[in-house]
């Protein structure tokens, strides 16, 4: 069965991706208004009218901006635990959504994907990171956490592929003037996001033969440049010796090109 996946962006200011698994067509997060993800859909051959479902890690603005029109408008169930359901009808009061609610670290099944969900420590009601079990391969998501627990590093060690955060660099965080202390205290702490460093401890500690590809996503767009991100993940992943892992950046403004697993 042919498994399609396509970012179809991911950065400080919204986060998409699309997977396809035979007659299974899943949004992950609707960071992006409902317009743009419709366009983004559209540059490959696809219409959010055919959505099975829409998984959601958390209810922050750069994971739901479109959720709201996206999902009222076509009918899409939206799948997501109880904090962050509750998070999303607030953030959304006046639309009509149909919802389906998990408990965190439950696993269920949406067609012919097995979706694995695990708790990540950050800044929300109730944040998750995915592991999408296809016929193909699995499919690793985490977008926004402070830190790795060892629970989360199990939960996504059996990835083929893994979109993991690589939100920002240390120096450029500390020399950033844009940013109050207090904000940057937030981003750099456990409950924040993760920086390059951390990052390529996460790539290094979940690697086997088996892992095959991994997108650095959530990049800011102040305090790190695609460059730096690569540079630090892709030195530790050739010290550790792992030549088989293909290291991909991703980019707020335009879709991935999309990968068939």
């Amino acid at each position: 069965m042919a498994v399609h996946f396509t970012i179809l962006g991911s950065g400080s200011g919204g986060n998409c991706a699309y997977l396809e698994v035979g007659e299974t067509r899943l949004l992950i997060d609707a960071g992006f208004s409902a317009k743009q993800i419709r366009e983004r859909l559209a540059s490959i051959g696809r219409v959010p009218e055919g959505l099975t479902g829409i998984l959601i890690t958390h209810e922050h603005g750069d994971h739901i901006k479109g959720l709201g029109t996206l999902a009222e408008k076509t009918g899409t169930r939206i799948y997501a635990n109880r904090f962050t359901h509750e998070a999303i009808r607030r953030e959304f009061s006046s639309a009509r959504l149909d919802t389906a609610t998990f408990e965190t670290g439950a696993t269920f099944t949406l067609g012919d994907v097995e979706v694995r969900t695990f708790n990540v420590p950050h800044d929300a009601a109730d944040p998750v990171g995915f592991l999408l079990a296809t016929p193909a391969g699995n499919i690793g998501f985490l977008t926004d956490l402070g830190h790795a627990t060892k629970l989360i590093l199990e939960r996504v060690k059996p990835s083929n592929l893994l979109v993991l955060e690589a939100n920002y660099d240390v120096k450029l965080l500390q020399d950033d003037t844009r940013r109050p202390w207090s904000t940057k205290q937030r981003i750099a702490s456990r409950h924040g996001h993760l920086s390059n460093h951390a990052a390529s401890e996460v790539a290094t500690a979940i690697l086997h033969d088996g892992l095959r590809r991994i997108y650095l996503g959530h990049l800011s767009r102040d305090c790190n440049t695609p460059e730096l991100a690569r540079k630090t993940v892709g030195a530790a992943l050739e010290a550790a010796g792992a030549n088989h892992v293909q290291l991909e950046n991703t980019s707020q403004d335009t879709p991935c090109p999309t990968v068939t697993l």
